[in-house]
């Protein structure tokens, strides 16, 4: 009982989330069609990715890269590299694989660099460049693609009315950028070490990686059909190369993100939450998407919240701000804070603090803008 104690401790967001999966339960319990209406795409598009990513990790694939940035001579703008990174790369991959991509590097050249102390700050920025990126684009965030597809409007003119937001948040992220440097401005990128060069031998794993990581991007980008076929693909080349690599999965995660669907599920399942949001969404949904995200995120919120809503701009801006008020409302987040606490295992209570001060700095800047921007209906 002690060691089941001590995990859930540790493991403090899957067990938040296994409570909330198992309330959803018994106020709506589950039937054939709910348990085949859950995100399975996403899911496996999320196991696929983790075990690309931990085969990069362990293939150090991401080293060039690495090797690249470092010629950024300042931190100032080595930081602006890898928070715009995630910014434009989350407008075409979406938000939770550039923060895939982007975190573990930013995390390896800090460490070269011996400047750890930053590595909060500037993921916790990278986090707000995700959410705030990836608004643009219909395929940006798994809530844009879903409400992109519900309602008739061109991809064109669905990117003019994000762009306002998309700008100033962008325009922001530089002003923290410099704000967070705003004492060592010139300080220089001195790499305490050099890196060892890729082993030769190694040359076919590391190829073999990239081919997968660019199967998993396709299946995303594409958002094809066929994804099954490729979540067979993947872990059976894994499991040719190197079958020890699933012992380093983080499972934890997915079934985080499963507990999360199983919750929303229900909520949505239940005729007298439905009733009560009948009565209560409507001409409030940018206020409902930002408040009910901090209980499911804002993918469930978004899918639970769309039957009710009159204003689907309101209902967009809302999910897609969402993810600036807590760890929870928004999975990315989720998944920014897994990927630290595997490195850092013992700051979760120091990531919380940061991330919690820096995403709500920019959330009261926004959140009035993006409220004024909804009232004004397009979709």
């Amino acid at each position: 009982m002690k060691k089941v104690l001590r995990f859930f401790k540790k493991e403090w967001m899957l067990a938040l989330s296994l409570a909330a999966a198992v309330a959803g339960l018994i106020l709506t319990p589950m039937t054939a069609q709910r348990f085949l209406q859950i995100d399975w795409r996403t899911l496996g598009t999320l196991f696929m990715m983790l075990c690309v990513l931990e085969g990069f990790k362990q293939e150090n694939v991401l080293q060039p890269l690495a090797d690249l940035a470092l010629r950024l001579r300042h931190m100032t703008t080595l930081t602006l590299f890898l928070v715009f990174g995630v910014f434009f790369s989350s407008m075409f991959v979406t938000n939770d694989v550039s923060l895939m991509i982007f975190v573990p590097l930013t995390i390896l050249l800090f460490r070269q660099i011996g400047q750890e102390r930053y590595i909060l700050p500037v993921i916790s920025m990278q986090n707000i460049a995700a959410v705030r990126g990836s608004l643009l684009t219909p395929f940006g965030s798994p809530q844009n693609l879903f409400l992109f597809g519900q309602i008739d409007v061109s991809v064109g003119r669905f990117m003019l009315r994000m762009l306002p937001l998309c700008v100033m948040s962008a325009a922001l992220l530089v002003v923290f950028v410099f704000v967070l440097y705003r004492k060592t401005r010139h300080s220089t990128v001195t790499p305490q070490a050099k890196s060892s060069p890729l082993p030769p031998e190694r040359r076919a794993q590391r190829v073999t990686y990239l081919v997968l990581f660019a199967l998993v991007l396709a299946v995303i980008v594409t958002r094809t059909r066929l994804w099954p076929v490729a979540l067979a693909v993947v872990p059976a080349v894994i499991l040719v190369i190197d079958r020890k690599l699933f012992l380093k999965v983080d499972y934890a995660l997915l079934v985080t993100f499963l507990c999360f669907f199983i919750f929303s599920s229900s909520v949505a399942g239940n005729e007298t939450v439905a009733a009560f949001l009948r009565r209560s969404v409507a001409g409030r949904e940018y206020w409902w998407a930002i408040g009910l995200s901090q209980i499911i995120s804002n993918v469930p919120a978004t899918i639970v919240l769309f039957p009710f809503a009159v204003n689907r701009d309101a209902l967009i801006y809302g999910a897609d701000t969402a993810g600036l008020c807590s760890l929870i409302g928004s999975l990315a987040s989720v998944i920014n804070y897994r990927i630290y606490v595997r490195a850092y295992p013992q700051n979760g209570g120091k990531f919380l603090r940061t991330f919690t001060l820096v995403s709500w700095a920019f959330f009261v800047i926004v959140v009035i803008p993006g409220y004024l921007l909804s009232r004004s209906r397009i979709f």
